[in-house]
């Protein structure tokens, strides 16, 4: 038998084909789900950027796919942007896989031009002076890092540094380019088989948080506390009806798995004796969007299904379709969305978390007392407290259940109507833990120290704290000095080490207290 008619006999016989490699393109999942972990580093008062997201995601997929006989590429579409291709796990697969790669690189207006760098495209200009658009063919000489440089049949220049409207033509999209995200495999099979493969793996650019909102009730002793669970997505991937959940709690991720992501828009430059008409259009609109809030925050959110304008996260009384079901997952805490939701490309979701009426409060006006390192004989003006929320984390106060970290709006009435009384942050807080919100400085509550006196050996003070409201309230003052250095006319408790004066004041009045702090010997 001649060599020629030979070499495909052994070919079919080993099971490898003659040709190139089959490639089998998956499209997307059957099934999806994605649990969010959120940013350990950011800390709650800060509400999640969309635009610069720390918090990461597991997702889990489901996909139905044809293997022909032999060896072929299998390619997964529709994976998130920010996929770790060292995370992936893959099983399903009759005879496992060979290799895998995130290689195709997202279609942009950056990806395309560095994956153009040296090939011939075209440039069309349209003149301000006379409106005739001229195409001049052009080979592209530089990456889309700072400015961009092409060489046309006229000599060496730098894209939109002319003053003339500007745009690059292709006239193909360049190998390894995808319009979606896709992570590829290797893989044998000894006959055609269609096989359910199982496609999990980590994604940066997620992150998600807790808002909390309270009605007060008119006696200030209990709140009505609602929660919502917000997700935020910044990847460029939509998850249709995914069984979706966030954990609550510090898990031990290595960042260093984040691998940098290409593509983007191109943030043209030029030159400094370029003149303002050379900055893109499009840069200028965004910088006044942003200026005006209409970036940057102002993006959509979707509660339950449905579409708002804007994050709503101060309604007193809201009417959610579903809530979160909390689950244990060692010492994290799992909160699991009970319905499939679609966690949409670049936005925000919002789902309740719990509800729990008559939870039991306490409202305390608290101030700081700090060192008078200057010791002159001066009058203090008067410091506003800070209102501050406690409560106790169980069942007997109307909680006991982990309350992950997150922001909290306090709400009172007033003539029927809701009205905001001030608003905190809250890190997490386990069953039967005390539960401590700072709200803010308010008016009508205050402490004003003076200096009443001398010697050499001690600095006499005198604190009067002052309540002009029409009931009582609770006041308490924490004393940062030594406390070795300090005598009180009264006994007093103590609060993490700190000296506390905890008083009530009574409605329309004022209480005072004196003390002395031991002079330091000068230096």
């Amino acid at each position: 038998m001649s060599a020629r008619r030979l070499l495909p006999l052994l070919l079919a016989l080993a099971g490898i084909p003659a040709g190139a490699q089959t490639i089998v393109t998956s499209a997307g999942p059957e099934r999806v789900a994605v649990t969010i972990y959120r940013d350990p580093q950011r800390d709650p008062a800060r509400a999640p950027n969309l635009g610069w997201l720390g918090g990461y995601a597991l997702i889990s997929e489901t996909r139905s796919i044809a293997l022909p006989a032999g060896e072929a590429e299998i390619r997964f579409e529709g994976v998130a942007g920010g996929i770790v291709p060292r995370s992936a796990i893959v099983t399903g697969f009759p005879g496992g896989i060979v290799e895998r790669n995130r290689d195709a690189y997202l279609l942009s207006p950056a990806t395309l031009l560095d994956r153009s760098l040296g090939r011939r495209v075209a440039i069309r200009r349209t003149s301000h002076a006379t409106g005739a658009v001229v195409e001049t063919e052009a080979v592209i000489r530089s990456s889309a890092n700072g400015g961009i440089v092409v060489q046309t049949p006229a000599g060496v220049e730098a894209l939109r540094c002319t003053g003339l409207p500007e745009a690059l033509l292709y006239d193909s999209v360049p190998s390894g380019l995808s319009a979606r995200p896709t992570l590829s495999v290797r893989t044998r099979s000894a006959a055609p088989v269609t096989a359910t493969v199982t496609l999990s793996y980590l994604a940066e650019d997620f992150d998600w948080q807790a808002n909390y909102v309270a009605e007060l009730s008119a006696d200030g002793a209990s709140v009505d506390l609602f929660a919502w669970m917000t997700l935020a997505s910044g990847d460029e991937t939509s998850f249709v009806n995914a069984d979706t959940q966030a954990v609550a709690g510090r898990v031990n991720h290595d960042e260093a798995d984040a691998e940098p992501r290409e593509g983007g828009p191109i943030n043209l430059q030029c030159w400094p004796q370029a003149t303002t008409s050379d900055i893109p259009q499009e840069q200028f609109q965004r910088m006044a969007m942003a200026r005006l809030g209409l970036v940057g925050g102002g993006e959509d959110i979707e509660v339950t299904g449905t579409r708002l304008a804007r994050p709503n996260l101060t309604s007193v009384s809201p009417v959610a379709a579903m809530s979160a079901r909390q689950e244990n997952l060692g010492d994290l805490k799992l909160y699991r969305i009970p319905e499939p939701v679609t966690v949409a490309a670049n936005s925000q979701k919002q789902v309740a978390l719990l509800t729990r009426p008559g939870v039991r409060v306490a409202l305390v006006y608290r101030q700081g007392v700090y060192p008078n390192v200057s010791g002159e004989n001066t009058q203090q003006v008067p410091e506003q407290a800070i209102l501050v929320v406690t409560a106790r984390n169980r069942s007997a106060d109307g909680l006991g259940l982990p309350l992950p970290a997150g922001s909290l709006a306090l709400f009172g009435q007033r003539a029927g109507r809701p009205m905001l009384l001030g608003e905190g942050t809250m890190s997490d807080r386990a069953v039967g833990e005390d539960v401590e919100i700072e709200l803010s400085a308010v008016p009508g509550v205050n402490g004003r120290i003076v200096m009443t006196g001398e010697d050499r050996r001690w600095r006499r003070y005198r604190l009067t704290a002052a309540n002009d409201r029409a009931m009582p309230v609770a006041y308490e003052a924490i004393f940062y000095d030594d406390p070795e250095t300090m005598r009180f006319a009264r006994r007093l408790g103590r609060r993490l080490g700190r000296p506390l004066w905890a008083v009530t004041i009574p409605a329309n009045s004022s209480v005072t207290l004196d003390y002395r702090v031991e002079r330091r010997p000068r230096s």
